[in-house]
């Protein structure tokens, strides 16, 4: 766990450091997304959230942060009160910039060690690590395939679970603007409870349907987004459903993503 965590924190400061300090980022892109949606589970089904999302490329991999705030309406959920926050830091080593070549075969284009580290109110943290893959999907802007082995702090454990996430995003022209969908799946795979304690198997398939609004009333592309984001969700935050407790989700939000 130390060395999983050690090792997360470690990736995440080589971009925040070196690649910044000595001129070694390749490109950036930041957010702020607000959503509106109904029909939660677990916590109030009224929430409002508001996301910070940064990405970048660097010249030994890549990096994906996100940070969400969640507020409950003027509900207050069991736990975590009126609002709440959660966030994600995910850095990727890429062994083809590495050691200064390519790592091809077949619809792979590169081979990465994919690191994750969630956070959130009261217990909820975990640490991921394994091995990722950007794959040559045709027509994907791009397609990242990550394998993940799970170390889940709290009462909760979960540990030597595997999860299974890939994340893309396709461009479809319509008119004088262009349709993004983009999005991500976690699927926790295995779900021993003798050996994993209450960490539950669980589905998480999350993605956001958006049109470019900036660049239909020519403001400039892929800088203003309006759309929807579908959250479907089974055994949410693996916890296990069951007819006294509606842990499955299936829900859609508004939203409105601004880039920066």
């Amino acid at each position: 766990m130390r060395i999983t965590h050690s090792l997360i924190l470690a990736g995440g400061l080589l971009v925040t450091g070196s690649s910044l300090a000595e001129g070694l980022l390749q490109w950036q892109s930041n957010s702020i997304t607000y959503l509106y949606g109904k029909d939660f589970t677990v916590n109030p089904q009224i929430q409002q959230t508001f996301t910070f999302e940064h990405a970048d490329a660097w010249k030994y991999g890549d990096n994906f942060i996100f940070f969400d705030r969640i507020f409950y309406n003027g509900q207050k959920d069991a736990s975590a009160g009126p609002n709440t926050y959660y966030g994600e830091i995910s850095p990727r080593l890429s062994f083809g910039k590495i050691f200064d070549q390519k790592i091809e075969f077949g619809p792979v284009k590169d081979v990465l060690l994919a690191m994750t580290y969630e956070f959130g109110e009261g217990d909820n943290e975990s640490y991921l690590i394994g091995p990722g893959f950007d794959l040559d999907v045709p027509g994907f802007d791009y397609f990242q395939l990550n394998f993940y082995k799970r170390f889940t702090d709290g009462s909760r454990p979960g540990d030597n679970v595997w999860q299974i996430t890939p994340a893309w995003g396709y461009t479809l022209p319509v008119g004088s603007s262009d349709i993004l969908i983009d999005g991500f799946i976690d699927w926790v795979v295995d779900n021993d409870e003798n050996r994993r304690g209450t960490y539950h198997a669980n589905l998480h398939f999350n993605p956001q349907i958006k049109y470019d609004l900036g660049k239909a009333l020519k403001l400039g592309e892929k800088q203003l987004y309006v759309g929807i984001e579908y959250d479907y969700w089974t055994n949410k935050y693996g916890i296990k459903d069951t007819a006294d407790f509606d842990t499955d989700q299936n829900t859609a939000s508004l939203l409105v993503k601004v880039h920066f």
